[in-house]
């Protein structure tokens, strides 16, 4: 964007002097430039500051790895790749042989618990048996009920199902492969129908005019030409660059300097007719406005609009 006012300034420079027929000489040439160098360098100091611009900007969606908690061979794939799906419906099946047998081996170990702690309790009521014959009785069958309760868990769990409404994309799971009940390796990503999450990011000097409620806009790579309002809706307290988390290292000092997360909620009605068609990760711009020297802010808006008409021809940043 910079680099936009330069070129707007150099611009005007020749127009001026073409339309005025100023000679170009030792010290007409030095003159622009050096007033150049005080101007432009001067809007850019007040804008950067007072209302700062991120090249920066991009929508995220919140997404859930799609790991069964039980292992088994898959039987059918249900769902489309980016069908709207509501909570609990299914998304794949597996195998639930071995998990039925155990449901079936339990419950008949049940009935002839039960069985036997019915014959415990009436010898016990004769005197005939000992207390702690039906005590024992008693909990061969309680943990057996528990057994159940944890196998027919397992045998649920062999249907996976949404947990939100959303969409899964980019599917590869394929009736024969074998799902595992291992983290760290999900069988396929549920994205969550939530609020969209635009994320601009800032350098640190801007800090000091960061505010929530402060008036944004956005410009989208995916919708040249376009630029859309908001406003600043949380400067997010922490960067990744500043975290620690137990180790056997110490702490170090490697990471570059980090940018600050400032999430932007869009209010333009407008973006309406956009919302749906741009895809999460699409990449743009934005810049906030504070309310120090506002009337600067009409230079950075006009910049933002030149930027988003250039996305016509590349990516401008």
């Amino acid at each position: 964007m910079d680099l936009l006012l330069i070129l707007t300034y150099t611009a005007i420079c020749v127009a001026v002097f073409k339309i005025f027929k100023i000679p170009l000489n030792k010290w007409s040439v030095p003159t622009a430039v050096l007033g150049g160098v005080f101007l432009v360098g001067g809007l850019i100091f007040l804008m950067n500051y007072n209302h700062p611009y991120s090249e920066r900007a991009r929508k995220y969606e919140l997404s859930t790895p799609i790991v069964p908690t039980v292992t088994g061979k898959v039987m059918s794939v249900s769902v489309e790749a980016n069908t709207p799906l509501l909570a609990g419906e299914e998304l794949f099946r597996l195998d639930p042989t071995v998990y039925q047998g155990r449901v079936d081996s339990l419950e008949a170990q049940i009935v002839s618990a039960k069985l036997d702690l019915d014959r415990a309790e009436q010898l016990l009521k004769t005197n005939a048996g000992t207390r702690r014959d039906r005590d024992v009785a008693l909990a061969r069958f309680e943990d057996l009920e528990a057994q159940l309760e944890v196998a027919e868990f397992n045998l649920s769990e062999t249907v996976v199902r949404a947990p939100t409404n959303g969409f899964v994309t980019q599917i590869f799971l394929r009736p024969g492969m074998l799902a595992a009940a291992l983290p760290l390796r999900p069988v396929m990503v549920f994205v969550h129908k939530e609020d969209d999450v635009f994320v601009g990011w800032f350098r640190q000097n801007s800090l000091l005019r960061l505010k929530r409620g402060d008036h944004a806009e956005i410009a989208f790579d995916g919708i040249p030409g376009r630029v859309f309002s908001g406003e600043v809706h949380t400067v997010l307290p922490a960067l990744s660059e500043g975290q620690l988390q137990p180790t056997g290292n110490l702490m170090t000092d490697h990471a570059v300097p980090g940018r600050v997360p400032v999430i932007i909620k869009i209010t333009d009605p407008d973006f309406d007719d956009f919302r749906t068609s741009l895809p999460g990760g699409a990449f743009g711009q934005a810049a906030l406005y504070s309310e120090h020297f506002h009337h600067v802010a009409i230079i950075r808006k006009v910049l933002l609009r030149m930027s988003a008409w250039m996305n016509y021809i590349f990516p401008f940043h």
